[in-house]
């Protein structure tokens, strides 16, 4: 007999009040907090380490919406990459491209004005 998955329905899931973890099912769980704060936890195994990340707020996000993160990264984990990891690799990616796009125009601006005193005639700026 399988696990059973689902556990939760969404009325369920608006009531609950008193503070835990509550199994929805396949790694699934909605943590209720001491201030009666929800979020959406996510908790497996890889590579013999247990591990949980943080789906989002309830608030933020319906059951369903929930179930459907859980099976993103389920995905992920089936092709043996840990979901924590891939998330902070494509949160530090976007700040780095975020950071480090420079356009054209000011690249070559900058360019100019640090390389304009050694040049021996002032019509190579023009020139640039």
């Amino acid at each position: 007999m399988g696990r059973e998955t689902e556990r939760l329905s969404a009325l369920q899931v608006t009531k609950l009040k008193s503070p835990g973890y509550y199994c929805d099912g396949a790694g699934l769980y909605l943590q209720v907090s001491k201030t009666g704060s929800k979020s959406w936890i996510f908790r497996y195994t890889l590579h013999g380490k247990s591990k949980e990340m943080g789906l989002g707020s309830f608030a933020a996000f319906s059951l369903a919406e929930a179930r459907k993160r859980a099976v993103q990264q389920r995905q992920l984990i089936s092709y043996g990459v840990d979901p924590v990891i891939n998330k902070q690799g494509i949160l530090q990616r976007e700040k780095l491209t975020s950071e480090a796009s420079v356009s054209f125009d000011k690249a070559a601006a900058e360019f100019i004005e640090t390389h304009k005193s050694a040049w021996k005639n002032p019509k190579h700026a023009d020139q640039w």
